[in-house]
């Protein structure tokens, strides 16, 4: 598209502005210029986007884009590519590479390969401690100057508390977050939620607790240090209840929650998929135990999972974030469930996923578009997640009612790792700009 072009048409929904309506929105070199009821200026080019919904681009604070290291799951082109088809224009990727981002060295390799690949914006951040071993700190000013958006050894929690308390008193004067994986390795020996239904399948589980232990722990260092904690992929009620304590002490405390822990449960680990919070029907493939369900924290219960559906709601939960963690079929398939990879594809899955919870009556439009884009911008202080005039045009264009079918072959990550296979979904993204460019169109 031209450099100058007129978004025409569409339901703009933009939770910084207060929008949620039709008009349109005029994009000049890369800028936001104006919107509201326009005509096509001379040279300016018009796409129509009637029956579209226009809003802000979406910010994915935690992704794994595998790339220094495990290429053969995802690279930096493949993974900025599957969320630009996902709507999202910024995304965070995770420090569990080989090697890990705990380096300056690391991260001007890291900066090198995004300028050359990503096809979005990419921020990179950097480890809790040194190789993510969790028993030496990182340095994290040093870190901080090579860019990294945050510090966090994901995939584990820092096991060492005097590492975690160092971390979080760096947080305050760096003002960016420490972002926990919140489980405790002494009761995480299982591979999917303990449960009536891992008893079932005769799977090891790992139980609520493992969460709810590190998770009051890290609080309990924050409060102390009054550093940022950013609390990632909470998964249990009591956690959830837990970090609602905190903020109403006074706690500087974040948290996020994945999509797919909205709305799926334990039950598809045996087959049963029905999008929980959503709906009663339940259908059945005839799978047991599908490895495509196995992820880290795991599936929980429905009680669990309403729970988080509250939190989000009530703001105790600030945003949705994907957890995309890409892997290879042999990753996966053809083994044990207990051998399998954990992780689920999220980036392609996450606007189609939350617009189910918007049909079925449980959050508003606005807030979808708040928890995937206003609120991330505003707490990074990205200058994103809004179409103000003045601001970068970092905008998705999607349709709310398209339904597809998920084929794995189709979709724009390296590894198609969804229990979603086969399924119909709801709501396509139709373009993604980034900066005014187009970087994906369906």
């Amino acid at each position: 598209m031209s450099k100058r072009f007129l978004l025409r048409g569409g339901r703009l929904v933009d939770p910084g502005l207060r929008v949620d309506g039709l008009a349109d929105v005029r994009v000049h070199d890369g800028i936001v210029t104006e919107i509201g009821t326009l005509r096509p200026e001379i040279g300016e080019s018009v796409e129509d986007v009637s029956g579209l919904v226009v809003a802000p681009g979406l910010i994915d604070v935690h992704v794994h884009l595998r790339e220094p290291g495990q290429e053969w799951k995802e690279t930096i082109g493949s993974g900025t590519t599957a969320a630009a088809a996902g709507g999202f224009t910024t995304i965070f990727c995770m420090p569990n590479t080989n090697p890990p981002l705990d380096s300056v060295a690391a991260l001007e390799e890291l900066a090198r390969r995004v300028k050359r690949d990503a096809v979005v914006n990419v921020h990179p951040i950097a480890t809790i401690s040194e190789g993510r071993r969790g028993t030496r700190a990182a340095d994290y000013e040093a870190l901080a100057g090579a860019g990294a958006v945050g510090f966090s050894d994901d995939g584990d929690s820092t096991r060492n508390s005097r590492v975690m308390r160092e971390a979080l008193r760096a947080s305050t004067a760096l003002a960016l977050p420490v972002m926990v994986h919140c489980e405790d390795p002494g009761l995480a020996d299982g591979a999917m939620h303990e449960g009536d239904i891992s008893q079932q399948l005769g799977i090891s589980g790992i139980p609520a607790i493992a969460e709810d232990i590190i998770i009051d722990r890290d609080l309990a260092l924050a409060q102390e240090t009054g550093g940022w904690l950013h609390v990632c992929h909470v998964t249990t009620g009591r956690g959830a209840e837990s970090i609602a304590a905190a903020k109403r002490q006074g706690v500087r405390v974040t948290a996020e929650v994945m999509p797919h822990h909205l709305v799926m449960t334990d039950a598809w680990v045996a087959g049963t998929r029905a999008m929980a919070n959503v709906s009663s029907e339940e259908k059945h493939d005839g799978s047991i135990a599908d490895p495509d369900t196995k992820v880290n924290p795991p599936l929980r219960s429905r009680a669990h999972t309403t729970k988080l559906l509250h939190a989000l709601k009530s703001q105790v939960i600030d945003l949705v974030a994907t957890d995309h963690a890409p892997h290879a079929a042999t990753e996966k398939q053809g083994g044990t469930y207990s051998a399998a990879a954990f992780g689920i594809s999220g980036s392609e899955f996450a606007l189609p996923i939350m617009l189910t919870l918007v049909r079925a009556g449980w959050l508003p439009l606005s807030d979808v578009v708040a928890k995937l884009s206003t609120v991330p911008a505003k707490l990074w202080n990205l200058g994103a997640g809004s179409l103000r005039p003045g601001l970068p045009a970092d905008i998705v264009v999607f349709s709310p009612s398209e339904v597809w079918q998920v084929i794995p072959d189709l979709l724009s990550t390296r590894s198609g790792n969804t229990p979603l296979k086969a399924m119909q979904m709801q709501g396509r993204v139709k373009m993604t700009f980034v900066g005014g460019d187009l970087r994906y169109r369906d």
